[in-house]
């Protein structure tokens, strides 16, 4: 009976060390994810003066400075969704966020720049720590299903496909400034 007491927990330990494995794993596959699509964006603003990160090129009145601006803002809004705080997306697109889309006077693009870095900086963190599989309600909204729930894994996923979005306005945005591009 000792040998299969011993056998089982012998077992038992690589399992553990495999799923502890394979959580870290996606927390770095997920980290790595995350700073791809943070990296062609602030890569698009590269050598950039603040009047030309902040000069609408398209009917939009999107600019590249208001894209880090807003993609910086939403990351920190769906962190602290994910870490509990369910009025950080209460609401989502119903408030007035024209402000999040434009550099104000007073700031600048390496301004926006260093706090898009510490955004990320923050959500690394959180990701270090966070429950890939607790899951929080989603709020009443056109673009949610009703009830729809999404796990912490979901909304990490969310961040980088609004960022890699946004990546791409703004290499459309770039381009129309000095014909410079991200890719190519």
């Amino acid at each position: 009976m000792t040998t299969t007491s011993t056998s089982t927990a012998a077992t038992a330990a690589p399992a553990d060390r495999r799923d502890e494995h394979t959580v870290q794993r996606e927390r770095a596959d997920l980290t790595w994810l995350l700073a791809r699509q943070r990296w062609f964006l602030r890569f698009t603003t590269r050598d950039l003066d603040d009047e030309q990160a902040a000069r609408r090129t398209t009917v939009s009145a999107l600019t590249l400075a208001g894209i880090v601006k807003h993609v910086s803002a939403t990351e920190r809004a769906w962190i602290a969704f994910a870490g509990g705080d369910a009025r950080a997306v209460s609401g989502a697109g119903t408030e007035d966020r024209s402000d999040e889309f434009r550099m104000l006077p007073g700031e600048t693009l390496s301004g926006l720049l260093d706090e898009y870095a510490e955004t990320a900086r923050r959500t690394e963190e959180f990701l270090a720590t966070a429950d890939l599989d607790a899951t929080f309600p989603l709020p009443e909204a056109p673009w949610f299903a009703p009830g729809e729930h999404w796990s912490v894994r979901q909304v990490l996923q969310h961040i980088a496909a609004e960022t890699a979005q946004h990546s791409g306005h703004a290499d459309i945005i770039r381009e129309s400034v000095d014909g410079a591009r991200t890719m190519g």
